[in-house]
């Protein structure tokens, strides 16, 4: 499982958002590969789900996408309860 957490430039929120989520997955008892970058090199990668911000993260959906939007990236409860239906 790879988590792709993208932001406008892939610095300083995206990399907040990877350490938000490794703690959410380790309070969930899940492991999955985390990695943060920017929305332009986020359309060439490939992850299993893309996690961001919804005005960032909406523009990579092309209906094969996995997309996971946040309202508040500092929430870990929201990352939680948002990852959970994607996680086994």
């Amino acid at each position: 499982m790879k988590i792709m957490v993208v932001c406008g430039n892939g610095l300083g929120s995206s990399f907040i958002m990877e350490l938000n989520v490794k703690k959410a997955l380790t309070e969930m008892g899940k492991t999955a590969e985390v990695d943060h970058t920017d929305l332009t090199s986020a359309k060439t990668v490939q992850a299993d789900i893309f996690l961001g911000a919804a005005d960032i993260v909406g523009q990579l959906d092309d209906g094969s996408r996995t997309i996971v939007t946040l309202e508040n990236m500092m929430s870990i409860p929201e990352i939680k309860s948002k990852l959970e239906s994607h996680l086994n």
